[in-house]
């Protein structure tokens, strides 16, 4: 790490439209892709939503997020400017952010080893070549919302974690964007009472899943280290995780190329339209679609939701249950 990293200085960041007080210096790394990277593309799935306390967009286009590494809170800040990735943290966490930072970005994820056997996917990735899979390498921050994804709508997930990360979590690191935190300690969430779940939406089985999972957090992350497949069988000792959560999870926390989402509402529909036609396909029928795309079958879903060729909608929006109210 000596040598690549040293401090911002303040005239740099105002040259760059930083907020003022962005004058206290980060740590910087400068890194180059060896191809093309979409910043939206890469680090989107990330963002839980609109007003995600985790995770911001600046009109810049650079990215914000605040992590609980396992060096303690870190804020990164993200920005591409011409073919040159620049990261800046604060933090006790800056300095394993900025190490994480290539794999982050999809440095080891291989684009060239999926091969289109449809003719929507060779068009779509060849509009997107900047699409790679990021890997945080951090287990927690993707198991937890994706656990209060759990057969609720999108809205009402949202919500929860934008509720439980600002009651709960803390500031974030440096000169952050306004509103920003980082996630609760495993502690903190273990400590959260049953009410403040309840006024948050979250159910009791979706609460007690992620005080099981949190009791055990340091073994979960451990999970970072190990093969996708393998992490996901320890995720899913944890009861209340099974293979659709343990999916969502690795995709993001590991970068998986194949950890297609079964299970999953809306997808095998989507994918089953996309790629045959069948608007009703079930989680069989869209596994046999993806089948010519074994080891890459996330990426091909992903492909899929990107191309924009979904079915119409036949039915109103499911409605949230707002548990809360009760």
């Amino acid at each position: 790490m000596a040598g690549r990293f040293a401090p911002r200085s303040p005239r740099a960041a105002v040259r760059d439209g930083m907020p003022r007080q962005a004058l206290a210096p980060g740590r910087v790394r400068a890194w180059v892709p060896d191809g093309p990277l979409d910043l939206g593309l890469v680090l989107g799935p990330l963002r839980r939503g609109p007003g995600d306390p985790t995770f911001r967009t600046m009109p810049d286009g650079s990215v914000w997020r605040a992590s609980r590494t396992p060096a303690g809170p870190g804020t990164l800040r993200v920005a591409a400017r011409g073919g040159e990735v620049r990261g800046e943290a604060w933090g006790p966490g800056a300095e394993w952010l900025l190490e994480q930072l290539p794999r982050m970005l999809g440095a080891e994820d291989d684009p060239s080893a999926f091969v289109p056997r449809h003719r929507l996917l060779a068009v779509t990735a060849h509009r997107r070549p900047g699409l790679r899979l990021a890997r945080t390498g951090l287990v927690l921050e993707s198991l937890i919302p994706s656990v209060l994804e759990q057969k609720v709508t999108t809205l009402e997930a949202y919500q929860a974690w934008r509720l439980l990360v600002r009651r709960f979590g803390e500031p974030a690191p440096g000169p952050a964007p306004g509103g920003m935190c980082v996630m609760p300690a495993a502690r903190t969430w273990a400590l959260i009472p049953s009410w403040e779940w309840h006024l948050a939406g979250v159910d009791n089985k979706r609460a007690s899943t992620i005080l099981r999972a949190v009791r055990v957090a340091a073994r979960l992350e451990e999970a970072a280290g190990m093969e996708p497949a393998a992490a996901r069988e320890r995720l899913e000792l944890v009861s209340g995780i099974g293979p659709w959560t343990s999916a969502e999870t690795v995709q993001r926390s590991h970068g998986a190329p194949d950890a297609v989402t079964v299970g999953d509402l809306h997808l095998p529909g989507i994918v089953g339209f996309a790629l045959g036609g069948d608007r009703y396909a079930d989680d069989a029928e869209m596994l046999r679609l993806l089948e010519p795309y074994a080891g890459q079958r996330h990426r091909a879903a992903r492909l899929v939701l990107l191309s924009g060729r979904v079915p119409g909608r036949r039915a109103p929006r499911m409605a949230p249950r707002g548990i809360e109210r009760l």
